[in-house]
């Protein structure tokens, strides 16, 4: 977990607790920083004797607009995924230091700004890597592709409710009553995301959960930890990569090149089902992701007037009337769209 540095201060006593319950040292005296990022915890960076360490805890009402609110429960989710997909891939995840079931607090490996860029702030300043891109999309698959091969997993993750509450419900759901002609169709990728279940799911691969370390992607932020439908995971990280060209427009063939560079590495590591299946389910419910980021629970910050706001609404809306199979004509229909 990544900010900018600000002054040191001093954390929240029941913070410090919950470290000396993980078997941390926490001395007298110990300073540390509120970091920024994310909507849905408080996020700290403490500085212990032995370094700075990441201290993440789960908020039960969310910072937006809406009346957005999650069960704290989530954390120890969180935490499990970090265990499974670190164990998985190692070097994917951020070393986990401890769990606190009683704060909602996890405890992980502070990792430095300076060699942990953010990959959403790289792609605001236009930086549009199709490597990188397609190490996310190999990343997240090789999680994917390892968690369904254990089956068994899925008892670990009793988090329907949480997913529905924090994923399904804000987005599709909530988007879906702004948007009664396309009602049947979001609450029909509703009931087919929640009907499937293959492999351990992340729930919010974003650019602003993932850090370009020096050995490649890092992931961050899985309070969405459920076992479902790995569909979703591809397709909430596709849906970013389209709406950056909104916000850097002069970046929009880095990004589009990145979407696809994503998408291939990610199809290479399935092997859990039909290729062609799962691309199916992504490649419909992108759609309704697209949408819900303008019309949802959360929509994404950058997007600010009705003008580009109508362009994801014109593409999202066709999309969902008429579905398409492939990834690829998703993009097509956003190029067409940007196209002067």
């Amino acid at each position: 977990m990544i900010a900018n540095t600000p002054p040191p201060d001093l954390p929240p006593p029941d913070l410090m607790t919950a470290l000396g319950r993980m078997g941390l040292a926490v001395p007298p005296g110990t300073v540390g920083a509120q970091l920024t990022g994310g909507v849905s915890s408080d996020i700290w960076r403490i500085d212990l004797p032995g370094g700075p360490v990441c201290v993440k805890r789960a908020l039960g009402k969310l910072k937006v607009a809406a009346d957005w609110r999650a069960p704290v429960g989530r954390n120890r989710y969180e935490a499990d995924w970090m265990r499974v997909a670190g164990a998985a891939v190692p070097g994917a995840v951020p070393r986990l230091l401890g769990q606190d079931t009683q704060a909602g607090a996890l405890a992980m490996e502070y990792l430095p700004p300076e060699r942990y860029p953010l990959w959403k702030a790289q792609l605001r300043d236009g930086i549009a890597d199709a490597r990188f891109a397609a190490q996310v999309g190999q990343r997240i698959g090789r999680i994917h592709a390892a968690t369904a091969a254990d089956p068994a997993l899925a008892a670990r993750f009793p988090t329907d409710a949480i997913f529905y509450d924090i994923r399904l419900e804000p987005y599709l759901v909530a988007t879906a009553a702004r948007h009664p002609d396309r009602a049947k169709a979001l609450h029909a990728l509703v009931a087919t995301t929640q009907a499937t279940r293959r492999a351990l799911v992340h729930g919010d691969v974003s650019p602003k959960n993932i850090l370009a370390g020096p050995t490649g992607p890092v992931f961050l932020d899985a309070e969405c930890a459920w076992w479902g439908d790995p569909a979703f995971d591809l397709a909430f990280c596709l849906n970013h990569l389209l709406l950056k060209c909104l916000w850097t427009p002069a970046a929009t063939v880095g990004f589009l090149a990145c979407y696809t560079a994503l998408a291939d590495a990610y199809r290479a590591e399935i092997d859990w089902e039909p290729e062609a299946t799962l691309e199916q389910r992504a490649a419909r419910l992108l759609p309704g992701l697209l949408l819900a980021r303008v019309d949802g629970k959360s929509p994404v910050e950058y997007i600010t007037t009705e003008a580009p706001r109508d362009r994801v609404r014109r593409v999202a809306r066709a999309l969902l009337a008429d579905p398409v199979a492939r990834l690829a004509e998703v993009r097509h229909a956003w190029e067409e769209e940007l196209a002067p």
